[in-house]
Parts: C-alpha cells; sequence; structure tokens
C-alpha cells in the first residue's frame, strides 16, 4: 500500500513541476484566453469617422467614434447577450447598417442571424431593416415582422443611404429575392428574383443584377447569369469553377476566380458578359484568395493562401502599389492589407499581422502622409516569446503532396522536440495558416513542437482537393495527418517517444481516430467538442436541420450504416491505446453533448483511462474566458503527464 501512495505522490509531484515551471517563465494562460477587445474598424464615406466592433467579456458593441478625438465614442449600441456585429457597412456619412450574428461557441464563426438594423452615427434612429422579433418601424413606417433570413449584398459606389439585401423566406424553398432598400425610411424595392435559395448576387456600378451563385440543393456549386431573357444557369463542369466576385467601379470590368481543372483559384478580369478572360494573379499551389482594392474597387495586389503570404502585384503603376510596398517595407515582417477606405481615398485603415502578431490597425492619412495606430487586437500578449510558425511541405503516402505549418518554441532547436498534432476542424474548405493561431501558439508558449497538416479537403487548394476529403473522415484524411506526424519524426523535428494529438470539432474527431488507426504513434489524446458517433449527426445537432445540411452529410460521411460504425472512435473505443482527455460544452449545438457522452460510455465499456472536463453553458468551443483558462490548464497538465514538459523556450 505505500508503495502504491508513494508513486501517486510522485506522480503528483511530475505533474505540478512542469506546471510550476511553465508559470514562472510562459505567457499567462489568461492572454491566451482573452477576447479580442476591438476588431473590424470601418471608416465613413467621407473618413470623419470609425466604427469598430467592441468586446467586453461576453458583451458586445459597436462604438462609432470621430477621428477628431478618438478619446471616447461619440454613440455606443450595445448588442443583446450573445449577439455581436457580424458585419459593419455605411450606407452614407452619418449613417450605417449593422448584420447581427450569435456566437454559439469559439470554434464557430459567429453565425449570422439573417437580420439587419441601422443606426445614425450618433446612436439615434435605431431601426429594423429586416427582423423577425417584432413589427417594424422606421420614421413612422410600420410592417409586419418578417418571416426569413436576410443579407448585405452590397451598396451602391457611392453612398446615397442605400444598400442591396438579398432575403429568403422560410416558407418558400425554391427563392432568392434582391431588393434595393432605403436604409433611412427601411422601405424595399424589389430589382431582382431568382429560383434557387440562398444564392449570391453579384451587382454592377448602375445597381442592376448580373451574376448569382452558390450550392444547390445537391450541395452542387452553380452560377447563374442575367441574360436579356432573365436568369439562365451557365453549364457545370466538373474540372473548371468560375465564380464572379465583383465589377469595376466604372463597369468596365468584371472580376472572378477561376479554377482550371478544379485546382487552385486564380483571379481573373473578364468583360462584364464573362468573356475576354485575363489571368491577374495565381499561384500553381494554393489558391489566390488575399486581394488588396483600390477605392474604385480595382485589384491592385493579391496572395495565395498557402505558404507565408508573398504579395503578387497586380497593378505597377497605381499609387496605391507604391504605399503598399513603402508599408510592406515599414513592417518587414507582417502582411499588410488595406481594409477600410474613405470614398475618395484620401484615408484608409490596414491591418498589420504575422505569426506572432495577432493583429494591429493603422489610420493612414495620405493627404498629411502620417500613420496612426488605432488598436491592437491582442496587445497584452508579450509576442517575444510566442513561436515561430513555418509553413513546409510533405508528401503523403499516396504521392499527394501537402502542406503542413510547424509552430517551433521561441528560442528553441526544432531538433526532436516534445510535439502535438493540431488537426484542423471543418474539415472541408477550412485550411491552417501562417497567421497567428490561438491554440498552436499556446502549445508553443509550453515548449511543444506543434505540427498542423492541411489535409485533403482542406481549403487554399481548390475545389478537386477538397472534393478528394468527401466520404474519407475515418480514412484518407486521417492518413494524412498520421503521414504528417511521421514525416516530422523522420525529419528529427520531432521526438517519436514524446507525440500528443490534441484537436477541436473535426479535429476532436481526428484525435480519437488518429490513435485508433495508428496504434503506438501517439502517448496520449485529447478530444475538445469533437464528433465521436458518425450516425448521431443525422439525428442530433444543427446540420440535419435543413435540405442542403443533409445533403452534405450525405456527401461528407455517406449513409452505410456499416461505413458510418466502422469510422465512429465510440465503435472502436477497444483500439485506443493512450489515455484521452475529453472536452465539451453541454449546450453545444454543432457537436451535441451527446457525442462526448457516447464517447465517454464507450471509454468506459472498454475499461479505457480518461478524464473528463465539460462547462453547462458553453456550447461549440468555450466561450467564457475563464472556462478557455480551465481548459488551457488542464490541457498544459494533461500533456506534460503523458509527454512531460515541452523545451526551454525564451
Amino acid at each position: 500500500m505505500w508503495i502504491a501512495r508513494l508513486r501517486a505522490l510522485a506522480a503528483a509531484c511530475y505533474l505540478l513541476a512542469p506546471a510550476a515551471a511553465i508559470a514562472a517563465d510562459a505567457i499567462p494562460v489568461e492572454d491566451f484566453a482573452r477576447h479580442a477587445s476591438y476588431t473590424e474598424p470601418r471608416l465613413s464615406p467621407d473618413g470623419q469617422y470609425l466604427a469598430v466592433n467592441v468586446e467586453n467579456g461576453e458583451d458586445h458593441a459597436v462604438a462609432i467614434y470621430q477621428l477628431s478625438d478618438m478619446s471616447h465614442p461619440r454613440s455606443y449600441l450595445k448588442m443583446p447577450k450573445f449577439q455581436l456585429a457580424a458585419n459593419i457597412m455605411w450606407v452614407g456619412s452619418t449613417r450605417l447598417i449593422i448584420e447581427k450574428a450569435r456566437m454559439y461557441g469559439s470554434l464557430d464563426r459567429p453565425a449570422y442571424t439573417g437580420e439587419i438594423i441601422a443606426t445614425n452615427v450618433d446612436g439615434s434612429h435605431i431601426d429594423a431593416m429586416f427582423s423577425r422579433d417584432w413589427d417594424l418601424e422606421s420614421h413612422g413606417s410600420v410592417r409586419q415582422a418578417d418571416k426569413g433570413y436576410a443579407t448585405v449584398a452590397g451598396r451602391p459606389a457611392k453612398a446615397n443611404n442605400h444598400f442591396y439585401m438579398q432575403a429568403y423566406d422560410w416558407r418558400d424553398q425554391d427563392n432568392t429575392w434582391l431588393y434595393d432598400v432605403d436604409a433611412m425610411s427601411g422601405t424595399r424595392h424589389l430589382i431582382s428574383q431568382i429560383g434557387v435559395k440562398d444564392l449570391r448576387f453579384v451587382i454592377d456600378p448602375d445597381g442592376k443584377p448580373r451574376y448569382a451563385y452558390g450550392y444547390d440543393k445537391q450541395h452542387k456549386f452553380t452560377v447563374y447569369q442575367q441574360l436579356s431573357n432573365g436568369w439562365a444557369e451557365r453549364p457545370k463542369t466538373d474540372g473548371n469553377r468560375f465564380q464572379p466576385i465583383a465589377f469595376s467601379a466604372d463597369g468596365q470590368h468584371l472580376y472572378a476566380y477561376v479554377n482550371p481543372d478544379g485546382g487552385p483559384g486564380a483571379l481573373t478580369q473578364l468583360n462584364p458578359d464573362g468573356t475576354n478572360q485575363q489571368i491577374l494573379a495565381k499561384d500553381d499551389f494554393g489558391t489566390i484568395d488575399r486581394v488588396e482594392w483600390t477605392p474604385g474597387n480595382q485589384p491592385f495586389a493579391a496572395a495565395a493562401d498557402t505558404g507565408i503570404p508573398s504579395p503578387i502585384i497586380i497593378d505597377r503603376n497605381e499609387h496605391l502599389t507604391m504605399l503598399y510596398a513603402a508599408l510592406s517595407k515599414k513592417f518587414p515582417d507582417d502582411f499588410i492589407h488595406f481594409s477600410s477606405f474613405s470614398e475618395d481615398g484620401t484615408r484608409f485603415v490596414f491591418l498589420v499581422r504575422s505569426d506572432r502578431n495577432p493583429g494591429d490597425y493603422y489610420l493612414f492619412d495620405t493627404q498629411r502622409n502620417a500613420i496612426q495606430k488605432l488598436f491592437s487586437i491582442n496587445g497584452n500578449i508579450d509576442r517575444s516569446k510566442l513561436g515561430t510558425r513555418t509553413p513546409m511541405r510533405f508528401t503523403a503516402s499516396d504521392g499527394t503532396p501537402l502542406e503542413a505549418i510547424l509552430t517551433v518554441p521561441a528560442g528553441a532547436s526544432m531538433n526532436d522536440l516534445p510535439m502535438v498534432l493540431l488537426p484542423h476542424g471543418g474539415p472541408f474548405n477550412i485550411a491552417d495558416e501562417w497567421f497567428y493561431d490561438r491554440d498552436a501558439q499556446f502549445l508553443a508558449s509550453r515548449g511543444y513542437l506543434v505540427l498542423q497538416v492541411n489535409y485533403r479537403g482542406s481549403g487554399g487548394r481548390g475545389p478537386h482537393f477538397v472534393d478528394i476529403g468527401y466520404g474519407k473522415w475515418g480514412t484518407r484524411i486521417q492518413q494524412d495527418l498520421i503521414d504528417g506526424v511521421k514525416w516530422a519524426e523522420a525529419q528529427h523535428f520531432a521526438d517519436p517517444k514524446r507525440v500528443c494529438v490534441y484537436g477541436a470539432s473535426f479535429g476532436g474527431y481526428s484525435a480519437m481516430m488518429t490513435v485508433i488507426r495508428a496504434p503506438g504513434l501517439f502517448k496520449c489524446a485529447v478530444g475538445y467538442a469533437g464528433i465521436y458517433d458518425l450516425a448521431m449527426m443525422y439525428d442530433k445537432g444543427d446540420i440535419k436541420d435543413n435540405t442542403i445540411g443533409v445533403n452534405y452529410l450525405k456527401e461528407a460521411i455517406g449513409t452505410d450504416t456499416s461505413k458510418l460504425a466502422d469510422n465512429s472512435p465510440d465503435k472502436l473505443a477497444d483500439k485506443i491505446d493512450v489515455p484521452v482527455l475529453l472536452i465539451h460544452g453541454e449546450a453545444d449545438q454543432r457537436a451535441p453533448f451527446e457525442q462526448a457522452k457516447a464517447m465517454r460510455a464507450a471509454l468506459d465499456a472498454a475499461h479505457k483511462p480518461y478524464e473528463w472536463l465539460t462547462k453547462p453553458d458553453e456550447g461549440h468551443g468555450f466561450y467564457n474566458e475563464q472556462n478557455n483558462v480551465d481548459m488551457y490548464n488542464h490541457l498544459q497538465a494533461f500533456l506534460a503527464k503523458y509527454i512531460g514538459p515541452g523545451a526551454s523556450t525564451n
């Protein structure tokens, strides 16, 4: 008995020792758990005001500042609990509209509620442009509450207090409507209708919808073009994809993404009717998706989604190109993005960010040639202690080239380090990028090398690369992740005796499946808000709630019950040979709590060791800052327990 107690005491000391060292030397857990205070600044058309998303704990608001006096906001519009402004758009010099969204968890992007409000710069005349909650009243005009969902489709080139709104009626599954909306009165004028639900419109400078695109009920990408006799669907092709995105302000050019043979997307310029295609920017490996635009809506630079972003100059004669180059020299370790302009282009906001910089926003005044820092997205974190993120490429076991991103602890040599495989969520059309990644930097700050793999199905490399991941959740995708670990070990980046896997959402699923598919490769596994029973997705969770979601599931995981079981971790728990930590929000709608309970029951039945952390009011990923502190503390203690403390860092 005394030997068992001695061993338990020794294990406890081992668990506490790394945590004590971490507390003394590393970035505090609280700095990683803290939400960004200010995001998404938007300049008014006259360049006099700035609207900003403000976050304080779980409270959100839109603050409007007068640039001549940034000491306090001119107005402060507080959003309802759990809601935030997902999109802010100025429609006039003193009028702006806000698309509302709801946060269901930190792992999900904010989910648009389909409701739009408008406000004056001084906080007066807060009017509903589209709402389901009440009878709409706007300057004396009253109409009934809406029975559907709306999004902003754009605004006229010159701000005139109008905007374009596309809407869908829940009682009609076969139509999308496009309106010109007066944001002062709330009145709508129907300008187009198309007999397909949930499409996005591309509108020319004269306010005429010319293209519409999106996914049909069978989850197939489709594009429609407005012809003299109405809307006509462009032919679907298996290889090439055409996605119109914008018109130039003079209406002379259409810009679109094209994917030759389903490969990486290139940025192209065409005639308005879609003819005479000219490639402006392309990359052989990654999609061009980081485009810099002039106030006249012409692209002057772009970069690929993969690797460390390197701008491709499109127009060397554009004066903004020279300014862009000068700012890139001023911030040599960062990527520059021009995010918001005044209508005349004399003022603009730009974002500076990198792998170790979560983001800083600046205001540039071209008339005074002056730069003013506005705010940092996470100004409290010590960036000198963050790791370096290095994109690399390796070849999967079937010959497919893949991208990996390695985050190396600050000051550490990338040689036989303890490593954590960090699979991203999604899995489709989502990708890990070079830019700052909170989870990867947290793990690196604890001394662990972090491996992220953009497995097949990931975004950033074109529709063909996405398509080859469908139906392969538990098979080829998992093998890509396993191949990545074996590659990192063969390069002597990782110590084969000290490797763990931690993932969230689909990454939580992968944390269990990689352990099952590759016995002996890992020492522990952490599943956070994961899917563990594939068949359950057809019965529980929000993906099944509409036709598009069900068709997505059929394509992503199939309907064969035996195959669903063969690729469900809760049906294969007896094959898990490492300790497991399960983390889950009990109010999760995307990966319902029943998923975690099914995995726990399977581990119990198989007599497998596991640890358990849940929070009652959390959704798909913890949102509360203190809950995130608790989660990160559990994670670092679990890793230290099973693969030891990380490497020494600066």
